[in-house]
């Protein structure tokens, strides 16, 4: 025989106490201002910008040789975000990497994301959260100034 209580549990949908109305907010971060995840739109543009910057000097110092950018692009990420916790794209934007808690990146978060961010598929598979496999090896989250 068939419970109601069976019954009326499949009816009322899957459980969804356990996920999150906003990303950030199983790390306590608040849903919008600063503090919070920086969304898809500011991350994609400040990208754009700091690979425009790298071409462009890629352009004047190394002909254009996809490598050199490559090369430029991951020596900003690293000294950039390692040093002020923030790449040229990410000011622009007004985002920047901390840990979780708040405090800033550091020098090796800043070459161990560089260095999967060049690798472009830890950065694209991400979490609920919007934190990228970069972002969780290093304990780090992006977020708006």
């Amino acid at each position: 025989m068939v419970d109601r209580k069976d019954i009326g549990s499949w009816l009322a949908g899957p459980d969804t106490s356990g996920i999150s109305k906003y990303p950030g907010e199983r790390l306590g971060l608040p849903e919008s201002g600063p503090g919070s995840i920086a969304r898809a739109g500011r991350r994609i543009v400040a990208i754009m910008i700091d690979w425009g910057i790298a071409l462009l000097i890629s352009n004047f110092a190394f002909s254009a040789d996809s490598w050199a950018t490559l090369a430029v692009f991951a020596a900003e990420q690293m000294v950039l975000v390692g040093t002020l916790g923030y790449s040229i794209g990410h000011r622009i934007m007004g985002i920047h990497v901390v840990r979780l808690g708040g405090a800033p990146a550091g020098l090796l978060a800043g070459v161990v994301r560089s260095v999967l961010l060049c690798l472009v598929i830890p950065a694209v598979i991400f979490d609920p959260d919007h934190r990228g496999l970069h972002d969780k090896a290093m304990n780090t989250v992006l977020v708006r100034r």
